[in-house]
């Protein structure tokens, strides 16, 4: 198969990139990067340089292609997030629709049902909807859990204040997913036959944050590591003082308070979602201690 992928090699794309590879398919990889196009080829794939919010680009780069595998870079822009993700997920379609691809795979994510009090999240559901009215294309809604490699940007509040936390409760439990876990579910869909539109949830392990400061904690040596739950104004400034654009910490302060209301979570729990993915928080501490 010719399979086109975005996300340059980032912790989905270089994974999944020489899963495809592997499987003995004909691979080109999205990047916006041009110092990205000798690593790229290095692997086996063809590197396509240019923007996803390019429409003639992608029509370029899709035309021919058997499957593609989209997402959208998080924070697009820095400002108007809502309104630059959507904008590329117009492009996207629009080439989808213009270069007859009949398989696409979407990285969305948890919440991406509902059109607004999610966050940067709102974005991914106003994709979802363009791609839903596209025909003759079989779309798989890859939606994610809540990445582990999020915790990363909890490294500075853990050294400076030894407290983990954000603006929901330590009781919740969340969807997590391994980057490792999505890579092979969309590996997986972009090889088999489907039809008509479906969503795959695409979560690792299910816990609370007081385990998320328990188990990462013990993993750094620090096992009485507490869980923090700060009010939104709180959490809002605190991420404003650690440089974050304003907007943007305004979409991760909603969405923090998505997930405390249980909103985000709801749909994935309503339908019993399986937990597919093989990365269990334990296994990720490792790799957050090595980080560390």
């Amino acid at each position: 198969m010719k399979i086109t992928i975005a996300g340059s090699l980032g912790n989905i794309g270089k994974p999944l990139t020489n899963q495809l590879i592997s499987a003995g398919h004909n691979v080109t990889v999205i990047s916006s990067n041009v110092s990205r196009k000798d690593e790229i080829e290095k692997l086996g794939a063809k590197a396509a340089i240019g923007s996803v919010a390019d429409s003639a680009f992608l029509k370029e780069v899709f035309t021919g292609a058997d499957a593609v595998y989209t997402m959208t870079p998080p924070n697009l822009g820095g400002a108007n997030v809502i309104l630059n993700t959507t904008e590329a997920g117009k492009a996207f379609a629009s080439a989808i629709k213009d270069t007859g691809v009949k398989r696409v795979v979407m990285l969305s994510s948890i919440g991406a049902d509902l059109p607004n009090g999610t966050g940067p999240i709102a974005g991914l559901y106003n994709i979802e909807q363009l791609y839903a009215a596209l025909d003759n294309v079989a779309i798989t809604f890859l939606r994610a859990g809540l990445f582990y490699t999020n915790f990363y940007n909890d490294v500075p509040m853990i050294k400076g204040l030894s407290i983990m936390g954000s603006n929901y409760p330590a009781d919740i439990s969340l969807p997590l997913v391994h980057p490792d876990d999505i890579a092979i579910a969309a590996a997986e869909e972009l090889q088999k036959p489907s039809a008509g539109k479906n969503i795959r949830y695409i979560v690792s392990d299910v816990r609370k944050p007081l385990e998320f400061a328990k188990i990462l904690g013990s993993a750094i040596g620090k096992p009485e590591l507490p869980w923090v739950e700060f009010t939104d104004e709180q959490a809002l400034t605190g991420m404003i003082q650690a440089g974050l654009p304003t907007e943007i910490a305004g979409l991760y302060t909603e969405m923090g308070a998505g997930f405390r209301t249980g909103k985000i979570a709801s749909d994935f729990q309503k339908n019993n979602s399986p937990v597919s993915g093989q990365t269990k928080l334990e296994d990720f501490a490792k790799e957050f201690a090595h980080a560390f």
